[in-house]
Parts: structure tokens; C-alpha cells; sequence
């Protein structure tokens, strides 16, 4: 393994890496499908479920900062997004008896609707 000093970025779903003296990214990870694992004290480790064998490992400066980060890329993954939402959307209509995404065309009846209209 070789280790190599880079910056790193979050971005929605995106893990961009730097070089420390360039500005643009000389790659991105997609944090799709993959697995954050707590490695060392202050080491974290991504890897993907389609290639299990190749890891990509991270050293922060600090145990705090180490899970801080695990925290925010676990959150980072679409799937956890959508987990959330369908959460919070039942939380809310139980609450208020309304669907919340009702106001954006997004209910249940009008994706029914949608797809099984027929013209």
C-alpha cells in the first residue's frame, strides 16, 4: 500500500481528492454501494461492495475528526437520502394527517395516476 498525502472534499453523494498544491480534483469516489470501516484510532477505510479487495484508507489528524468523518459519508450515500425521506415523510403525515410532498405533485395518487395513465 502507498500512502499519499491529499485533500478531500464532500460533495452530496461525491468524495473528491486533491493533490495539496492543486485546485482541481485528480479523482472522485462515488459513495455508492460501499462499506465505511473504523480501521485504526485516527483511520477510516472505504471500500465497494463490486470490488471488496481494493481500499481506499484515510488518517485524519484526530479521533474526533476520524468519526466525524465516518459520519458524514455514511449519511453521503443516496439510498441513505431516500431511507431519510421515506422516514420523515410517514413522521409527517402521521403528524399531520397530509403527505408533505403533496404541495410538489409528488403523492402516492399522483404517481399512481401517472403511471397508469393512458392517452
Amino acid at each position: 500500500a502507498v500512502l499519499k498525502k491529499r485533500l478531500v472534499k464532500l460533495v452530496v453523494n461525491f468524495l473528491f481528492y486533491f493533490r495539496t498544491d492543486e485546485a482541481e480534483p485528480i479523482g472522485a469516489l462515488l459513495l455508492e454501494h460501499c462499506r465505511i470501516t473504523k480501521e485504526e484510532e485516527n483511520v477510516f477505510s472505504i471500500s465497494f461492495i463490486e470490488e471488496p479487495e481494493r481500499k481506499y484508507c484515510f488518517e485524519c489528524d484526530s479521533e474526533e475528526q476520524c468519526q466525524e468523518w465516518i459520519e458524514a459519508l455514511k449519511r453521503a450515500s443516496y439510498e441513505f437520502m431516500r431511507r431519510s425521506l421515506i422516514f420523515y415523510r410517514n413522521e409527517i403525515q402521521k403528524m399531520t394527517g397530509k403527505d408533505p410532498l403533496e404541495q410538489y405533485g409528488i403523492s402516492e395518487e399522483a404517481r399512481f395516476q401517472l403511471g397508469t395513465h393512458k392517452q
